[in-house]
């Protein structure tokens, strides 16, 4: 059997990171790692379960990658994650053709990650594996497990790695970020890592994501703060604004709280960025629940927002309620929110118009560079575009914007 192996990762950050371990693992088998999958002996798949759309992209992968085995160009396949997890019995009678399927907890975080999948300049740093909140619409909880913190030491040893290494951003993340350090030391000590990260960063920036509003303490936000290296942008996911949903989805928290906290954050770090999620079409959202969400997304006026269409779930309490709402309303009520967070948007990018921004370069693209500031996270947010000569990847520079758009800048670099 051919020793060169290449990965698909499919998902989000925190399956990235599940996806450099496996790497790392097969490295010290021997195997070769090949970029390309079209050049590789073995192509394993890590896949994601965690709505239908992933499911369908899991398969869609899984089945292009048969075929290139039944073609001849690929010796040896191997599944990964969540889809196995979850279907491992249907997935070994349907798909005879993968040699083999690992679930979540096949891969043990085994020593040092030795490979990185992300752009050299930044990593995401997993700080907790599994989830304790029970959300309705959620099945994390039944193919992650039960929420576990990784130990302080480990998290600062990795991190004290790879900004020996010149990495320049890390980004925390954990199913919920805010629980960690709940299960390990029975409190939550997410703000004494951070401070503790922050004092060993150098020229770096340290982001984190997937905070749960309903367990965020105020110390977090000091920390936050206080910091010289933290990035002043929280990751926030709501879900939705209306108390009877809220309570619906088991989300722990009311309009009144949420109200309080983003007031609090606000007052206490000025210009941060606050990123948030919501689920429209959920089971039972009356037109006055989802008329209510979208005052409050004009309201509130978040800079950065994500928005997905609620996805039915076998095996989650919510696939049972009553009130199942038709598909095309969901793409409705989704497209309508979507637009107005993008004229949100777009006011809140014209504040910046002159101003002078520290920014990362992340790539050239023709005659010019992609960025992004501090309140903009890897994947999920916008970017600046830098004019600029022989600007060094991975670097930070200061740019004037000259131009603002909906979610993008554009900008020169300010020399000096």
């Amino acid at each position: 059997m051919g020793k060169t192996f290449s990965i698909i990762s499919l998902g989000c950050p925190r399956n990235l990171v599940d996806s450099e371990v496996i790497v790392s693992e097969f490295k010290k088998k021997g195997f070769v790692f090949q970029d390309e999958a079209a050049k590789a002996d073995t192509v394993i798949v890590n896949t994601c379960a965690f709505i239908e759309d992933a499911k369908k992209e899991s398969i869609d992968t899984i089945l292009k990658v048969i075929d290139a085995k039944k073609n001849g160009d690929v010796k040896r396949i191997v599944v990964a994650g969540c889809l196995p997890e979850r279907y491992g019995k249907e997935l070994k009678k349907e798909l005879k053709e993968v040699d083999e399927f690992r679930g979540v907890l096949d891969f043990k975080r085994a020593g040092e990650r030795t490979t990185s999948l992300t752009p050299r300049h930044y990593a995401y740093l997993k700080i907790s594996e599994g989830c304790r909140n029970k959300c309705t619409y959620c099945i994390i909880p039944d193919i992650k497990g039960p929420y576990r913190s990784r130990g302080m030491e480990s998290v600062l040893e990795e991190a004290e790695g790879l900004i020996e290494k010149g990495i320049k951003e890390i980004v925390l993340v954990g199913q919920d970020t805010s629980l960690y350090g709940i299960d390990l030391y029975k409190k939550k000590r997410l703000a004494e890592l951070l401070r503790k990260l922050d004092k060993i960063s150098k020229e770096n920036w340290v982001r984190i994501l997937y905070c749960h509003p309903a367990n965020l303490e105020n110390d977090v936000i000091g920390a936050i703060r206080d910091s010289r290296h933290i990035c002043k942008y929280i990751d926030l996911p709501i879900e939705h604004i209306s108390d009877r949903i809220l309570k619906e989805m088991h989300r722990r928290i009311t309009k009144k709280d949420i109200i309080r906290l983003i007031r609090f954050i606000r007052r206490e770090i000025p210009g941060v960025a606050l990123r948030t999620s919501f689920i429209v079409g959920f089971p039972g959202e009356r037109d006055s629940e989802f008329q209510e969400l979208l005052s409050f997304i004009e309201e509130i006026r978040f800079e950065r927002l994500g928005l997905f269409r609620y996805s039915r779930e076998e095996g989650t309490p919510a696939y049972n309620l009553k009130g199942q709402i038709r598909e095309l309303e969901k793409e409705r009520r989704f497209s309508q929110a979507m637009l107005l967070q993008q004229g949100v948007s777009r006011g809140i990018n014209e504040r910046f118009k002159g101003q002078i921004l520290k920014t990362l370069i992340e790539e050239k693209e023709e005659d010019r560079y992609i960025a992004r500031t501090e309140y903009d996270a890897p994947e999920v947010d916008g970017c600046v575009y830098v004019r600029g000569k022989d600007l060094k990847l991975g670097n930070f520079y200061n740019v004037r914007i000259n131009d603002t758009y909906e979610y993008d800048l554009t900008g020169e670099v300010v020399q000096g």
